[in-house]
């Protein structure tokens, strides 16, 4: 039996969780910042590192006797190294440095992105996963397609080249005068919207496997904004609803836009998985959450789709932890002097494995 202490800190949850041998979750602990984010309409980083400050050691403290175990009994420390912001980075980061250190325990970096892959290996499978398997991550700024090989043996497929789904839902979200963070609030307001009513782009959908969400965006201010020209996107609580233009509609405006962004995802995921001979497709990150990504990728795909209870959609520490319990069991280690790496590629562990000894 392995025992790993997850700690995330990569953007505006502050978590930790202990999860046993990659698959059982014993605790998962999140302090969320959505409130203190709210009012800027997005992150604020330097807000999002003092948060973290103040919440790192009760969370931590919160996950080991939730699951009842003491830092004697950790088998290893797993701590997200990147991507996210550095600030909220360097301090779960140094927290897990001092940790590792004073308890004499290993010490695992993990991809963030790397982590949303193993939030599918911490729910319930019908069988054992066959490889490969194509996953799409969606989630903040990142909308990658990535073949899965092996545990730990990644093919990047695709990637964004501008905003990525996340960004792209939250502000269209402030475009609409709806709250933060955007993907909830659209989903809730496209539900009594015609997706049919706007005809908005969909950008490079047959041009192989990266994503462009930059002029969807803007299609969707030019729809909500006649007279946008030299008007620059809203900041904070977006527009009210008398600075939309005459005779918008916000649910079918969200309805579309949500369409759009789905349509995109679903068709380039799924010519992926079939290019790539994948058993399965696996959606992950804080998008996966959307019910309409989940039906139409269920729906047309040509083979089984999974995708993580809505607990573990969000940014959480038990899927830092599982990551890193399979880095770990490969042999994977880091030494105390670990720095943040706040745009970090997702990497095989082999690579990384060899960078670090490069």
């Amino acid at each position: 039996m392995t025992l790993v202490l997850g700690i995330e800190t990569s953007c505006d949850e502050t978590a930790a969780a202990v999860v046993r041998d990659g698959e059982t979750i014993l605790s998962n602990v999140v302090a969320s910042q959505i409130a203190l984010h709210a009012p800027y309409g997005g992150v604020f980083p330097e807000v999002a590192s003092r948060a973290h400050i103040e919440a790192i050691s009760p969370v931590v403290s919160e996950a080991l006797s939730e699951a009842g175990v003491s830092l004697d009994d950790i088998d290893a420390i797993a701590v997200t190294r990147g991507p996210g912001l550095a600030g909220s980075l360097l301090v779960g980061m140094n927290y897990a440095k001092g940790l590792a250190f004073g308890a004499d325990k290993p010490l695992v970096g993990v991809n963030h992105l790397e982590g949303h892959i193993y939030s599918l290996w911490l729910t319930e499978r019908s069988a054992p996963v066959e490889f490969p398997v194509v996953c799409l991550i969606v989630s903040g700024g990142h909308s990658e397609i990535v073949a899965i090989h092996a545990h730990g043996e990644y093919e990047m497929l695709g990637s964004t080249i501008d905003d990525a789904a996340g960004e792209a839902f939250d502000k269209v979200a402030r475009l609409l005068g709806l709250s933060y963070p955007g993907g909830p609030a659209i989903q809730r307001a496209a539900e009594g919207g015609d997706p049919e009513a706007y005809q908005f782009p969909r950008a490079m959908l047959d041009e192989g496997y990266d994503f462009s969400f930059s002029g969807l965006k803007t299609a969707v201010l030019r729809a909500v904004q006649p007279h946008h020209e030299g008007r620059r996107e809203p900041k904070g609580e977006g527009m009210t609803p008398d600075q939309l233009g005459p005779g918008v509609n916000v649910a079918d405006v969200a309805a579309s836009f949500q369409a759009a962004v789905v349509d995109v995802l679903v068709q380039k995921t799924i010519r992926a998985a079939t290019e790539h001979g994948a058993t399965e497709i696996w959606i992950a990150g804080g998008v996966s959450a959307n019910l309409a990504l989940r039906q139409e990728m269920t729906a047309r795909s040509p083979v089984p789709v999974r995708y993580p209870p809505l607990r573990l959609c969000m940014d959480n520490a038990a899927m830092i932890a599982s990551a890193g319990h399979f880095r770990f069991v490969h042999g994977y280690r880091d030494d105390l002097d670990l720095d943040v790496r706040p745009m970090w590629p997702l990497l095989s562990i082999k690579d990384a494995m060899r960078r670090a000894e490069g």
